[in-house]
């Protein structure tokens, strides 16, 4: 990731000197407005909206927007440096990939396209749990870039055991257990228009690419699906079933009824809201990858994950997709990093929009923050081109704001320089 704030903004003025605008929207608002008209009503809804009446998601905005920088001058910031450590190792910039699910609903080349993105930046990946191509094949795509899998704690241990040792395989160095979503939260954009990505076979690609889970399709239905009657839509949906499940006969595989029984078993399967701190020791056991525990909004919950010997943390509130009203992740961020009082990492997402957004992340003890949405809004409008267009404009965004800040590198940012966030 060989470029500096300075160049990338000349390089943009210097394309509009000619009549080349950028087709990548550099304000948050727009950018997600583009975005939006580029993808289907469905696709849309799930990627954009939230659960309830998406106060959480407004509340992140606003914790970020009630966050003052107060910057300090006559400082020498004509060289600056990004980087930081992660877990040892050497990271161009305070920034990765959210795991974010479904990724086929805006690009046909989905994951795939993060995944060269992100080795063209350098920048870490986290895999979701629920995407669209399987880590494997996005293992190979990143090469010996850092990438770690993200966890859904499924009702099958097995399972959870046969993910674990596949992200070992594909060279993964974390393992980030998301805590938020072991129910699906009330989202009503997703309501109003009666549709899941997961039952038309979209998003779960670690599953049907998964011996064991493939295994669990020989056991019998436990709690089959009722039968509905047949229409265009229905019609439309089990073509999509049948078209994402492996191999290359569709008559085949509607012969078989496994793709049925996929979406079927993932349902039953998927997440298990009976999870609880005992389970970790399980997922110790599996692997001796870092673990990450991600939705982690209370402090007591943060010390007690040091004390399960937990490697790392990500303060989440899953971008206001789970629970309606609830804190904003900056204003959990402080009183969970004097917990930690750095004895582990504590990373951020939800409602990062912004260079500015990093600082004051950074600012209020973030190791490192995770990017979501706006990723994947450029992903939406052009592919791998797209997403690399929105990070380098977030990094670059970053780079400036630290230097009229006053810092050279992120290790000179600290809780003094913002103001008016809980500290």
């Amino acid at each position: 990731m060989a470029f500096s704030a300075q160049d990338w903004q000349r390089n943009i003025y210097l394309e509009g000197l000619a009549g080349r605008r950028t087709t990548i929207p550099t304000d948050p608002g727009r950018l997600e407005a583009v975005a939006s008209a580029r993808m289907s009503q469905e696709a849309s809804a799930y990627i954009v909206g939230g659960a309830g009446a998406e106060q959480t998601m407004i509340s992140n905005r606003a914790a970020f927007d009630a966050t003052r920088i107060v910057p300090r001058v006559l400082r020498d910031v004509s060289s600056r440096s990004l980087d930081i450590q992660l877990f040892n190792e050497t990271v161009p910039s305070p920034l990765l990939f959210a795991p974010i699910g479904v990724l086929e609903l805006v690009h046909p080349e989905a994951d795939l396209a993060v995944a060269r993105a992100a080795r063209a930046l350098r920048l870490p990946m986290i895999f979701s749990n629920q995407a669209s191509i399987p880590m494997e094949m996005c293992a190979k795509e990143l090469g010996d870039v850092m990438h770690w899998f993200q966890l859904y704690w499924s009702k099958s241990r097995d399972l959870v055991a046969s993910f674990v040792r596949r992200a070992e395989a594909s060279r993964c160095s974390a393992i980030v257990v998301t805590l938020d979503t072991t129910l699906l939260g009330w989202r009503p954009r997703d309501l109003n228009l009666g549709y899941l990505p997961f039952l038309e076979g979209k998003g779960i690609s670690q599953y049907t690419s998964d011996p064991v889970f493939l295994q669990m399709l020989q056991e019998p239905d436990s709690d089959p699906s009722p039968p509905r009657s047949l229409n265009l839509p229905s019609l439309q949906a089990l073509v999509s079933i049948i078209h994402r499940f492996p191999g290359n006969s569709f008559l085949g595989k509607l012969r078989s009824g496994l793709p049925l029984k996929a979406v079927r078993k993932f349902i039953a399967t998927y997440s298990n809201p009976a999870t609880t701190w005992e389970d970790l020791s399980f997922l110790r056991e599996q692997t001796k990858l870092k673990i990450l525990l991600k939705g982690v909004l209370h402090p007591d919950d943060a010390r007690r994950a040091i004390d399960h010997g937990i490697d790392g943390i990500v303060v989440s509130n899953h971008g206001g997709r789970q629970v309606d009203g609830s804190i904003a992740s900056l204003d959990a961020l402080p009183p969970i990093v004097d917990v930690v009082n750095g004895r582990i990492p504590v990373l951020l997402d939800s409602g990062v929009r912004s260079g500015a957004d990093i600082f004051k992340a950074l600012a209020l003890g973030a190791t490192a923050v995770c990017i979501g949405r706006p990723y994947v809004y450029g992903l939406a409008i052009d592919g791998q081109h797209g997403v690399e267009n929105v990070m380098r404009n977030l990094i670059a965004e970053f780079e400036l704001t630290m230097a009229l800040a006053g810092c050279k590198s992120v290790k000179e940012i600290h809780r003094d320089m913002v103001r008016g966030a809980q500290k």
